[in-house]
C-alpha cells in the first residue's frame, strides 16, 4: 500500500437495516462532519491570508512598494484557481477526509517557510505553494455538503458553513495585526501556519467520505427528498473524469454564466479585503488596529450575509438562488459607493459601510458555488464548483498586481471605479439565471 492510497474514496459498505440506527448515525454524522469542515475551512483562511495583513508591516520592514506586493496577491490567486479546479476533479474521485486534512496541513507548512523568506523569488515561490494546496479546501467541502445535505435544506446548511470563510476571515487580521506589531511581520506568518498544521490533524480525525461509506442511505433517500431524482442520477452516474468535466461542466451554459458572474464578484470581494485595509490605513489615516476592525466588520457583515442568502433561498425563493444572487450584487453596488464618499473622520460610519458590503458581497460568493454543484451532476460537484472557482481566482488574481498598479498611477478613484463596475458587470450576467432552480437535462421529473 502506498501513501496516495489514503486519498482513494472509501468504498461502500454493507446498508444499515435498522432505520432507528440509520436516524441516529445520520444525525451524528453529519453534524461531525459538519463541524469538522467548518472548522477546517476556517483555518483555511488562517494561512490564506495572514500575508494580506501583513503587507503594510512588510513595507515598512522589507521597503517593498504596492505593486511588488500585488505580484504576491495575484500569485496565490492564480495558482489557488488553477489548484481548484484541479483539484475539484480529484475531489470528486477522492476521500475528502484526506484530501482537505493535508491541504490544511501542508498549507500551513509553506505559511511557516514564508516566514523564514527575504526575497521576493522565495516570497513568491513558497506562496505560489501555499496556493497550490489552498485549492484542496473547497472542493472536499463541496462534496461532502452535496452528499449529506439535500436541495431543499442545502441553502441554509451551505449558508453556515460559508461563515467559515468569515469566521477565519475575521480572526487572522486582528490576530496579524497584534503579531506584526507585538513580535514582528514573520511571526504574523509563524503563528497561523503552525495553527494549521495542528487543526489539520484534527480535521483528518472528524472527517468521513459519503453516507454509503458507512452503510447510510443517500440523503435524499434518508429525507424522503425527490428520491426520484436520486435514483435517476444513480443510473446516469459518470464514468470518467472526462465525461464529467465535459458533459456536465464544459457544456453547461449555467456553469458558464456562473463562473464569469463569479470572476466579478471575486474581483470585488478580494479587492475590498486584499486593500481595504490599506486605503483605510493611508488614505483615511486609520491606525493598523482601526483599518483591522473595518475589515472584521466587513467578515461580520459576510457571516450575517450567508447565512441570510442561504435562508432566503431556501425559505423565500424555495431552491431557486438566482434571485438571491442578483438582489445581493445590486445591493453591493449600493454599499461601494457609500464606501467610497464615506466621511473621513466616522469610524462607525466605515464599520457599518464595510458590514454591509460584506453581507452583501457573501451572499453571490456563497450561493453562485452552490448553483453551480447543483446545476451540474450530483458527482460532479468538485468538478463543477472547481472550475467556477478558477474563474473566481482569476478575479482575485486581477485584484492583486492590476489593482495595485491601478493605485499606483490613479489612486484610491480608480479603485472604486474599477470594483464599481465590476458589480454592474456580476448584475448583468446573472440575470438570465432569476428563474433557474434545476437543470432540465440532468433532473427532469416525472
Amino acid at each position: 500500500m502506498s501513501f496516495f492510497d489514503i486519498f482513494k474514496p472509501a468504498p461502500v459498505i454493507d446498508p444499515i437495516e435498522d432505520a432507528a440506527v440509520v436516524k441516529k448515525k445520520y444525525r451524528y454524522w453529519r453534524l461531525r462532519v459538519f463541524y469538522g469542515m467548518y472548522v477546517g475551512y476556517a483555518f483555511y483562511y488562517f494561512s490564506r491570508k495572514s500575508f494580506t495583513f501583513a503587507m503594510p508591516a512588510m513595507m515598512t520592514s522589507l521597503g517593498f512598494d504596492k505593486s511588488e506586493l500585488g505580484i504576491l496577491a495575484s500569485i496565490l490567486s492564480l495558482s489557488y484557481g488553477i489548484s481548484k479546479f484541479v483539484s475539484g476533479i480529484a475531489a470528486d474521485r477522492s476521500n475528502p477526509r484526506y484530501f482537505m486534512s493535508i491541504g490544511l496541513i501542508l498549507t500551513g507548512i509553506f505559511n511557516i517557510l514564508f516566514g523564514f523568506s527575504s526575497t521576493i523569488l522565495f516570497f513568491a515561490i513558497f506562496w505560489a505553494l501555499n496556493g497550490w494546496f489552498q485549492g484542496w479546501g473547497w472542493p472536499p467541502c463541496a462534496r461532502l455538503l452535496s452528499h449529506w445535505y439535500s436541495q431543499q435544506e442545502r441553502g441554509r446548511w451551505w449558508g453556515v458553513w460559508n461563515t467559515s470563510h468569515n469566521l477565519g476571515g475575521a480572526l487572522i487580521p486582528i490576530l496579524v495585526a497584534f503579531c506584526a506589531e507585538r513580535y514582528g511581520w514573520r511571526y504574523a506568518m509563524y503563528v497561523p501556519g503552525i495553527l494549521c498544521i495542528l487543526v489539520g490533524f484534527f480535521l483528518m480525525n472528524r472527517l468521513r467520505d459519503t453516507p454509503g461509506s458507512l452503510g447510510l442511505p443517500t440523503v435524499e433517500k434518508f429525507r424522503g427528498d425527490h428520491p426520484h431524482v436520486a435514483e435517476k442520477l444513480a443510473e446516469e452516474k459518470p464514468r470518467s473524469a472526462k465525461e464529467v468535466l465535459v458533459k456536465y461542466v464544459l457544456k453547461n451554459p449555467y456553469i458558464w454564466l456562473l463562473a464569469f458572474s463569479y470572476f466579478f464578484v471575486y474581483v470585488i470581494r478580494t479587492g475590498i479585503n486584499d486593500w481595504g485595509q490599506f486605503y483605510l490605513y493611508e488614505e483615511k489615516g486609520y491606525s493598523l488596529i482601526s483599518a483591522s476592525t473595518c475589515i472584521f466588520a466587513f467578515e461580520i457583515g459576510g457571516f450575517v450575509g450567508s447565512l441570510v442568502a442561504g435562508w432566503f433561498s431556501d425559505i423565500v425563493f424555495k431552491g431557486r438562488r438566482g434571485p438571491v444572487n442578483l438582489l445581493f450584487c445590486l445591493g453591493v453596488i449600493l454599499a461601494l459607493v457609500a464606501f467610497w464618499y464615506a466621511p473621513v473622520a466616522k469610524l462607525y460610519v466605515v464599520f457599518f459601510i464595510m458590514f454591509a458590503i460584506g453581507f452583501f458581497i457573501f451572499g453571490p460568493q456563497m450561493l453562485i458555488g452552490m448553483a453551480a454543484a447543483e446545476l451540474s451532476h450530483k458527482d460532479a460537484a468538485g468538478t463543477a464548483t472547481g472550475f467556477a472557482g478558477w474563474f473566481a481566482y482569476l478575479g482575485a488574481a486581477s485584484a492583486g498586481y492590476p489593482i495595485g498598479k491601478v493605485v499606483d498611477v490613479y489612486g484610491w478613484k480608480g479603485f472604486f471605479i474599477i470594483v464599481v463596475v465590476c458589480a454592474i458587470i456580476s448584475v448583468l450576467i446573472l440575470l438570465p439565471m432569476w428563474k433557474i432552480k434545476v437543470n432540465p437535462r440532468f433532473h427532469q421529473t416525472p
